[in-house]
């Protein structure tokens, strides 16, 4: 059979899978959805979120481990035994470092902490899942392509480019042998780990400049309050926040912040609500409550 017939009938056989028809899928019901995101009175009256959530679908990282499940999914109907224990485990590792993702993405509404620790669940799936296919290759006696492989650059190289689609992998995916499946996966599974290494990166930095939910929920209440005594001075409501130290370096109300590290981590302290544009701290005196920010 030839190359051209092979990949048609691959494409066929598999198309259950997601391989051809997600992207038209996944159109619809963005189209789907995006219609109705773009309803000027929903728009309107929808709430303003404190801090943004979801999106994920646009992370690369996300692209690239639906290929990675996807391509699991087929390798282990294509190659292994569907009552092995093994695929069990390879599939839900796959699944698991896409899932994760997402549900991190959603998470980050409410919890940096959760987010975090969720994208490294997603990491660390994505290493069980390296391995189960250098086993498989180990274990079946077919060589892993080395780093600097023409084949292996070749699989990245494609990584490189704008579409981050399974088309542009089919030479590999729907390869015949399942060694150069298994070695085209395990470089896309090293390009995902890269890109939830750079994830965890960003939101660890995120989270040190912007501080966590709590403190954020904290100076927007702050800075609620003070809009409310400037327009309405009378107003005798609640005047708890009216207290609150100012910071001697703009002039802004100060929020309490948490010592995440030096000699000092895990004392609480006043910092400026203007942070990262203003770094203005004050010891936080022993007879003012304070409350931890939970991340």
């Amino acid at each position: 059979m030839a190359w051209s017939d092979r990949e048609a009938d691959w494409k066929q056989r598999l198309g259950g899978y997601g391989w051809v028809n997600e992207r038209n899928n996944n159109s619809k019901r963005e189209a789907k959805r995006d219609g109705h995101r773009t309803d000027p009175v929903e728009k309107a009256a929808a709430p303003a979120r404190l801090r943004p959530s979801g999106g994920y679908r646009n992370l690369r990282s996300f692209q690239v481990t639906t290929i990675i499940y996807d391509a699991t999914v087929s390798f282990c109907d294509r190659f292994m035994d569907r009552r092995s224990r093994t695929v069990d485990q390879m599939i839900q590792a796959a699944r698991s470092g896409r899932q994760n993702i997402a549900e991190g993405s959603w998470a980050s509404a409410a919890s940096s902490q959760t987010e975090l620790r969720l994208v490294n669940v997603a990491r660390a799936s994505l290493d069980e899942l390296l391995l189960d296919f250098e086993d498989f290759l180990r274990q079946h006696g077919l060589a892993q392509w080395a780093k600097d492989d023409s084949r292996a650059l070749a699989v990245r190289g494609m990584g490189k480019g704008l579409r981050t689609d399974t088309e542009v992998y089919t030479h590999w995916l729907a390869h015949a042998d399942p060694a150069v499946v298994a070695n085209a996966i395990i470089c896309l599974i090293h390009q995902a780990n890269y890109l939830l290494d750079r994830q965890v990166a960003g939101l660890e930095r995120q989270f040190i400049q912007e501080g966590g939910y709590s403190e954020r929920l904290a100076a927007a209440r702050i800075e609620e309050r003070q809009r409310k005594d400037q327009t309405n001075p009378s107003d005798p409501t609640d005047r708890t926040d009216r207290t609150l130290p100012v910071c001697s370096l703009c002039g802004k109300p100060m929020a309490l912040r948490t010592a995440r590290k030096g000699q000092h981590a895990g004392s609480q302290f006043w910092g400026c609500s203007g942070y990262p544009e203003c770094k203005g701290t004050k010891k936080l005196e022993g007879s003012v409550r304070a409350d931890r920010s939970d991340g």
